[in-house]
């Protein structure tokens, strides 16, 4: 059955104005199956295809003689000899919405972007599914932390309780996943990284050691919602800092994890210069670090970093799919102060920090104050968490449910 997804009124849109549209995102997050789910008579090309590819690289005016527009093409960022030939033909033509693109890797493909098609397409990403797509729950207007708007989206919402969240969490988002029990989701994930990660690092990043790689990886996951020590992964993996910062790098291009940097500013003295290290899929992360039920994973001594990166992960797709103009960043000063989450966002700060607790120590929002001194005012905030409901802590915060997001 196919689950609806948060970005496909933005993705309409898009097509409806630019003449390419550009889907990014992991491998098997369900890039195609939406644009084939949107589609009307629409041809479609996948440059998995081996023969295709050639064509497409060898001959690309042969390669659009014989697929012509409207049409999908599949994993784009194979064959950049297309680019200028889309850029000839979205020229032509006044008709928007020819060309329905998906790449999954991110940063080689905007370089021919901008360099062919700078003006003539939109780009936005697909992550894996959020708990309210799951959950077959749309939310009426975008994420505002104001207490009536935050009330709203609470009438809206699915119940949940610790079991449900951490089910999620230990899941994750990958389509294929959803239906799957235990041994299914173990075989699901151990595929995956042979057959499309690893393929992956080896064509795009030029990975030739498996082994020290695959403790990479393993690293990463174990070091999931901390502080970037890259030291520390090198040890662990048994590779030199340069090669850990460059397959760090080429993680972050095919999507499997995200870097949340410090906040910078001036006014406010920081100690942090290390970014935050999150996976946008916490079902491979746990996978990765062999947590083996969701039982396991709520007793463990992980399971606020795991709640962390789930509320981190769910807090983007739902700003990216409403089309905020938004900055994340975390906060740490000289007296070791963190704020998890400074939101900039229509000229204000919103700070949020997250709990796994249900009632959470109210007097956390008073690092807030931070704020007062800086030169962007602060919006409202408060402690996303697993509160049953939107509680009050002052005039500017909240107990924020997971739900809601």
């Amino acid at each position: 059955m196919y689950i609806h997804r948060s970005l496909e009124p933005k993705f309409l849109k898009m097509s409806a104005f630019f003449k390419a549209v550009l889907v990014t995102g992991a491998r098997q997050v369900g890039k195609t199956t939406m644009l084939k789910h949107l589609s009307k008579n629409r041809t479609y090309v996948s440059l998995d295809d081996v023969d295709t590819l050639t064509l497409a690289k060898e001959d690309p005016k042969l390669f659009f003689m014989r697929y012509k527009p409207p049409i999908i093409i599949d994993e784009v960022q194979k064959a950049p000899e297309l680019f200028p030939y889309i850029k000839i033909l979205c020229d032509e033509s006044e008709e928007a919405g020819l060309f329905w693109l998906t790449g999954s890797e991110q940063f080689s493909m905007m370089k021919n972007i901008t360099e062919s098609l700078a003006g003539r397409i939109g780009i936005m990403s697909l992550y894996p599914l959020s708990m309210s797509e799951i959950n077959n729950v749309t939310f009426d207007d975008p994420l505002d932390f104001t207490i009536d708007a935050l009330v709203k989206r609470e009438s809206q919402a699915k119940p949940f309780d610790l079991n449900s969240v951490f089910t999620q969490i230990w899941k994750g988002g990958m389509p294929q996943v959803q239906n799957a029990d235990s041994e299914q989701r173990s075989l699901y994930f151990s595929s995956y990284i042979d057959t499309y990660l690893m393929r992956d690092v080896t064509t795009a990043g030029g990975v030739t050691d498996e082994m020290r790689f695959r403790k990479f990886l393993t690293a990463c996951a174990a070091n999931t919602s901390q502080q970037l020590n890259l030291a520390n992964l090198a040890m662990l993996a048994e590779i030199s800092q340069p090669t850990a910062k460059a397959w760090l790098s080429l993680l972050e291009r095919l999507h499997i994890i995200y870097l949340l940097t410090p906040y910078a500013n001036n006014k406010l003295k920081r100690l942090a210069k290390a970014p935050k290290l999150y996976f946008w899929d916490t079902g491979l992360c746990s996978y990765l670090a062999k947590w083996l039920s969701v039982d396991t994973l709520i007793n463990g001594n992980a399971s606020g970093y795991y709640f962390e990166n789930f509320v981190v992960a769910e807090l983007i797709k739902d700003l990216e799919y409403h089309s905020a103009n938004y900055d994340l960043s975390y906060f740490r000063d000289s007296n070791s102060k963190e704020i998890d989450i400074f939101l900039e966002c229509e000229g204000k700060i919103h700070p949020l920090e997250i709990k796994l607790s249900a009632s959470p120590d109210k007097r956390e929002v008073k690092k807030y104050s931070v704020l007062d001194t800086n030169s962007i005012p602060r919006g409202n905030g408060g402690i996303i968490c697993m509160s049953p409901a939107v509680i009050p802590i002052d005039s500017c915060d909240c107990y924020i449910p997971i739900n809601i997001l």
